[in-house]
């Protein structure tokens, strides 16, 4: 088996995986799709070599190896910019909610509705014994 074979193998198992994850709702279309046209992108390349050697001679690079890296490296902080800023919003979203269920609690111990039980008692992240309140 030649490498282009190889390649354009490895690709479609890495396409069809994406598949699979997207229909179990493992990973969302808008984080598969970078990786799907990426996919694509080296299948078409691996299926026409010449496709890479013509478009480094039109960028001006000497070697289509170096594009091939180029492109990549392009594409990699692209999808590092893309996760921060889901990280980040999630993050925000996160700390909202944190607020707003403060802001009932603290609200339903006013009123008098809350018990001892309507909170739990709160656990340490590290898995250490558990804080008691202090109510």
């Amino acid at each position: 088996m030649s490498g282009y074979g190889f390649v354009v193998g490895l690709s479609v198992v890495v396409l069809a995986s994406l598949v699979g994850l997207m229909r179990s709702r493992r990973i969302r279309e808008k984080y598969a799709a970078v990786w799907i046209a990426l996919g694509l992108g080296i299948i078409v390349v691996c299926v026409w070599p010449n496709l890479a050697v013509s478009l480094a001679r039109l960028v001006g690079v000497e070697t289509p190896s170096n594009l091939v890296f180029a492109v990549a490296l392009v594409i990699l902080l692209g999808v590092c910019i893309q996760l921060s800023v889901a990280l980040s919003a999630q993050e925000e979203q996160s700390r909202t909610l944190a607020e707003e269920i403060a802001l009932i609690r603290c609200t339903l111990d006013e009123a008098g509705i809350a018990d001892k039980t309507s909170h739990p008692t709160p656990v340490p992240d590290d898995g250490g014994p558990e804080v008691p309140r202090a109510d």
